[in-house]
């Protein structure tokens, strides 16, 4: 089993398969508008903009289950992000990431994943790196600055198969 095969739902409720996409170099984190680590929207966006959406994806997962920081509807995220971040990367329905109505996505991310303090998540903008094969490559906590992830990242995109 590997993210490949999950479905996701988009802001606007359309469930894709993330077979969608196979072959690229995923970070996937769960998101919110009102937190202290937000503004890793740009971060995110500037690896975007550098390693392009050819062989690598970042999948945003907005959750509201950490001190109601994310309170807002998908339109509202969505509005949020492209304005204030210029966010062009995947935002995707707003999720639960721990819980008995915990994503599926995230029950696999955390059990193929475990944190210093067991698999549960911690807080907004913890990343999961996915290798191009759909396997759990690593977990960083929501204070990694997501510019600390890009040797991985250009490792993996160059030894993607």
């Amino acid at each position: 089993m590997n993210i490949y095969d999950f479905n996701a739902k988009t802001a606007s409720e359309k469930e894709i398969s993330l077979s969608s996409f196979k072959g690229k170099v995923l970070i996937i984190a769960n998101t919110a508008s009102n937190c202290g680590f937000t503004p890793q929207y740009k971060d995110l966006e500037d690896l975007y903009k550098k390693f392009g959406n050819d062989k690598f994806e970042i999948l945003a997962f907005p959750c509201n289950q950490f001190l109601g920081q994310e309170p807002g509807t998908n339109d509202e995220i969505q509005n949020f992000c492209e304005i204030n971040y210029g966010v062009t990367f995947p935002v995707f329905a707003k999720i639960d990431v721990n819980g008995d109505n915990a994503d599926p996505i995230f029950k696999f991310l955390r059990k193929n994943s475990s944190g210093i303090l067991g698999d549960s998540i911690k807080w907004n903008f913890t990343k999961f790196i996915i290798d191009s094969q759909g396997n759990v490559v690593d977990r960083f906590a929501p204070t990694t600055s997501p510019k600390k992830l890009e040797s991985t990242i250009e490792n993996l995109i160059k030894n993607a198969k």
